[in-house]
């Protein structure tokens, strides 16, 4: 069983057979793939082809799935919750909808006017950008299972304590609400043929893959650029376990980025290829797609300061919290 999974990982998700293809062709075209240039052809061409096929077919799962879960349903279905029950499931919910964080604000004014509290908005939130189900496999073809399932756990966990947190504060009146003067009407979406839902799931795929194409290509540049120019102990003397405020670097940095998950996990793979804890790389991961500054920008013409402040404090100290964690224990 262990033989069959580990196949399932290496050769259907993690398409160690593309690299080898890859690598058996650019040395037939003459090209010394152990070097650096040729490495750093090798892995840009790689993990871009792996990405955008992985994230073709998960997207179009993951949109059939979300066509079952239109905002009027998913309103009604947050509506029938209350306290830490309703925000585990706006995180949860949070897995199969949009794929970066300044989609999701859209989402989340929706489900303020809507009149769902403030906390399970912004569990909804936290959780869109940061974990789905696309992320959980990405990272399983890249890290393994157990890393992909610590990353899920810890960003669900993040999202229902942050939200949580943000509901006892009783910050409802820190929210922008957008109403039109007359009144709203509450239907229900249409139900969906599945071949609508398939067209829908179709477009998706179309629409994410070009918002997000340009950031995988730059995220496997700065992947290609650890993994074969940067020595590892230069890497590590920065964000290396023995470095006290690595995690807290990982963070700061990956703040002013703006990418999605998928965008990131070539530069976790370099990362931890120079030997960096799994805690800091989360860290960074979840820093640039929780707290992107564009994101924040969008988020605060929606908010109100002390919410907009007290949001990116819970969420920075929680993703600081977590690395730190993780590295304790070595995992």
């Amino acid at each position: 069983m262990q033989t069959i999974w580990n196949f399932f990982q290496n050769q259907i998700l993690g398409m160690k057979w593309l690299n080898v293809v890859i690598g058996d062709g650019l040395s037939a075209l003459g090209l010394d793939i152990t070097s650096r240039l040729g490495g750093s052809i090798q892995f840009f061409l790689y993990d871009t082809i792996k990405i955008l096929i992985l994230l073709s077919v998960l997207i179009f799962i993951i949109s059939y799935i979300q066509s079952f879960f239109p905002p009027e349903r998913t309103k009604k279905i947050l509506g029938r919750f209350h306290g830490i029950k309703a925000n585990l499931l706006s995180a949860l919910l949070g897995t199969i909808t949009p794929f970066c964080s300044c989609s999701s604000i859209p989402l989340f004014i929706g489900f303020s006017n809507a009149g769902l509290p403030v906390g399970v908005t912004f569990s909804f939130l936290i959780s869109s950008p940061l974990v789905d189900l696309g992320a959980l496999v990405l990272l399983m073809s890249v890290f393994g299972t157990k890393i992909a399932l610590t990353y899920v756990v810890v960003g669900l966990v993040l999202a229902v304590i942050g939200g949580t947190i943000i509901d006892k504060l009783h910050m409802e009146d820190q929210v922008v609400r957008f109403t039109n003067a007359g009144a709203t009407v509450d239907i229900e979406a249409p139900e969906l043929s599945k071949k609508e839902r398939m067209t829908y799931a179709a477009e998706q795929v179309q629409a994410t893959v070009k918002k997000v194409f340009f950031y995988i290509l730059v995220g496997v540049g700065i992947g290609a650029l650890i993994h074969n120019w940067i020595p590892t102990e230069i890497i590590q003397k920065i964000l290396g376990t023995n470095n006290p405020f690595s995690v807290l670097i990982a963070t700061v940095v990956g703040v002013p980025m703006y990418a999605d998950i998928f965008g990131t996990i070539p530069i976790a793979e370099a990362l931890l290829s120079k030997g960096v804890g799994v805690g800091t790389i989360l860290s960074f991961m979840m820093g640039v797609t929780a707290l992107s500054l564009p994101s924040m920008i969008m988020l605060k013409k929606v908010v109100k300061n002390k919410l907009l402040m007290t949001f990116i404090a819970i969420v920075t100290i929680g993703i600081i919290i977590i690395g730190y964690f993780l590295n304790a224990f070595s995992f």
